[in-house]
């Protein structure tokens, strides 16, 4: 009887350790993140983490087929203009969200997609690239999530 009182706080405890799932927006990485220009459409990538060698927060090329965080499917390129963060960060969501329904239908509660947007510093230097990423928000994707092409 007394394994059974037991249960409640067992129960309660595995609950802490539950780890929802992940949402990216698009302050998660930008342009300014170490290591995202290197990334070409297509390609895998790391979360960023802090690197102690280089004092900051980087992202990583990482081989889709050794699973990955982010995948790049695209980029959508922002009319020139003064920077207007609200208008940009809608244009990335629509342009993305657009690519995305193409590629893989709508929804999917297997994948989530965001966008990695320039900042006020790099469109001061001309950066209008916007790039699409994809992501599993339960965890790594196990390989490329591109579809095949038909």
């Amino acid at each position: 009887m007394a394994r059974l009182g037991l249960l409640p706080a067992i129960v309660a405890l595995g609950t802490l350790f539950v780890v929802p799932p992940m949402v990216k927006t698009e302050t998660f990485i930008t342009a300014e993140t170490t290591g995202i220009l290197m990334i070409e459409g297509g390609e895998c990538f790391s979360d960023p983490a802090y690197s102690p060698g280089a004092a900051e927060r980087i992202v990583l090329y990482t081989p889709c087929a050794d699973g990955a965080d982010n995948q790049s499917y695209g980029f959508t390129h922002m009319p020139d203009g003064p920077y207007d963060p609200a208008g940009l960060s809608a244009f990335a969501w629509r342009s993305c969200g657009e690519r995305y329904a193409e590629l893989w239908g709508g929804d999917r509660d297997d994948l989530d997609f965001y966008p990695i947007m320039p900042t006020a510093e790099t469109w001061a230097d001309g950066d209008r690239d916007v790039m699409c990423a994809v992501y599993h928000p339960a965890g790594r994707l196990p390989g490329s999530a591109l579809p095949l092409a038909r």
